[in-house]
């Protein structure tokens, strides 16, 4: 087997173990044993289970960096349709993202400071590509000129960050999910001119 395909291997079955059990509830030998590698296998390839982790939840995030670029970058999309598709499908995805919602749990009982810079990165991103559909709206005459953009910006992914709570860790996605849409209407009608 070819060294990268162990590394899928252990990959896939991480992600499968991390997302039933939990970070701390999975051990790195019972992902050696499910993924039938040698232990010293999956230490060639991650150092620690904190950085196999973070492989996984990367993935989850990456996941959703390619399924929102679509969605920002589509030029048959005017920019209210694109915020209106932008957090749904967020939310979407991030719904079956269960080692991502193991990052928000550790955020209430411990830091998984591994995570950090993948998190803040994914901030970053999020404001960069959340500003681009603000500006495009803006250029077209669809939404009104904001002073303050950062600040716009800074708060829109608050509030979506802040939905990630009651969502996956609550289990209210399911009550919550049929009003996306109009959820989403109130920010596009608030930057509408």
């Amino acid at each position: 087997m070819k060294i990268d395909d162990t590394k899928d291997k252990i990959l896939t079955v991480a992600e499968k173990l991390f997302s039933r059990f939990g970070f701390h509830k999975t051990s790195m030998d019972e992902i050696a044993k499910i993924a039938r590698k040698a232990k010293g296998s999956l230490y060639y390839h991650f150092a620690s289970k904190e950085v196999l982790f973070t492989e996984v939840v990367a993935k989850e995030i990456y996941n959703l960096q390619n399924n929102l670029s679509l969605i920002v970058n589509n030029e048959n999309l005017n920019a209210a349709e694109k915020i209106k598709l932008y957090l749904i499908r967020r939310m979407e995805i991030l719904h079956s993202a269960a080692n991502y919602h193991e990052t928000i749990k550790a955020d209430f009982f411990e830091h998984f400071d591994f995570i950090d810079e993948l998190r803040i990165g994914l901030d970053i991103w999020e404001k960069e590509n959340i500003k681009k559909i603000i500006l495009q709206g803006i250029e077209n005459g669809e939404f009104k000129i904001i002073e303050e953009i950062d600040i716009l910006v800074d708060v829109v992914i608050m509030v979506i960050k802040g939905l990630e709570i009651p969502f996956f860790l609550q289990n209210k996605y399911e009550i919550f999910s049929p009003y996306f849409d109009s959820l989403s209407g109130i920010l596009t009608t608030g930057l509408s001119k």
